[in-house]
């Protein structure tokens, strides 16, 4: 129960990764606070993994300043702190780099790179009013080094995000606060089972895989628990990558069809 009496909040929480960290959290004594833009699959994973007591659900777009205070708001009102800030919401459009429209490179870079950086300012400024430290992670990706031109907007937006890690972590140095990265690499959620796979072909992807398959969710959610624990006291500014070898890789594996 590493994280008995600690407050963790976590964006895009309705699914995927974010839901597994949650469930993570929980097996471990914390208090959960899980952010979505969807409400309906919010609200329903909210009442499947937790109680009233341990679980609270807001609504939120993070790309929209306002309402990430008000999300970290309602963390401190309902718990009474935040302890954990991770910032896992995150959309990957899945086109041609010449298709990528105006309007779409916006939106990515909202909730992917903004969003991070608006969480990052939200939570430093309540853990600096508690005086006590606390821990930041974004949710990162292989994408941020590797260049994948069919998520372009993707890509360039995790880049953009492991510079708000290393630059916060050593903005927030002082106050006891660290930041740190997780870089997934293919993962098997819902964005994964989708576009994405259509689009690469799943051989395409575990060719480029050493470990021979795709991640899960619950994998994550363990380098993540283990970021927000004192067992990674003093790391900070890093970013991790669990990607079963992908970005040691520099040629292409057999795959048996």
């Amino acid at each position: 129960m590493r994280f008995s009496g600690k407050v963790i909040v976590i964006t895009g929480g309705a699914q995927g990764i974010g839901r597994a960290t949650a469930v993570r959290f929980l097996s471990e004594g914390a208090k959960v606070v899980i952010a979505d833009v969807n409400a309906d699959r919010l609200h329903a994973t909210a009442a499947e993994i937790g109680t009233p007591e341990t679980v609270l659900a807001v609504v939120t777009d993070v790309a929209d300043k306002d309402q990430v205070d008000a999300l970290v708001a309602a963390a401190v009102s309902a718990f009474g702190r935040i302890d954990v800030m991770v910032n896992n919401a995150g959309i990957a459009p899945v086109m041609d780099f010449l298709d990528v429209s105006p309007d779409t490179f916006d939106r990515v870079m909202g909730v992917n790179l903004k969003g991070a950086f608006l969480g990052t300012q939200a939570a430093a400024r309540a853990m600096i009013a508690q005086g006590e430290g606390g821990v930041i992670i974004n949710m990162s990706s292989i994408n941020s080094g590797l260049a994948n031109p069919n998520v372009a907007t993707y890509a360039i937006s995790k880049g953009g995000m492991n510079q708000v890690t290393s630059t916060a972590a050593v903005a927030f140095a002082p106050h006891g606060i660290r930041v740190c990265g997780v870089g997934p690499g293919t993962i098997a959620t819902e964005i994964i089972k989708g576009a994405f796979t259509e689009r690469a072909g799943m051989n395409a992807i575990l060719a480029r895989t050493p470990l021979g398959r795709l991640g899960e969710p619950e994998e994550v959610a363990g380098v993540v628990a283990f970021l927000a624990s004192d067992d990674a006291s003093y790391i900070t500014g890093e970013t991790i990558y669990p990607d079963g070898g992908r970005r040691i890789l520099n040629y292409t594996v057999p795959v048996r069809e």
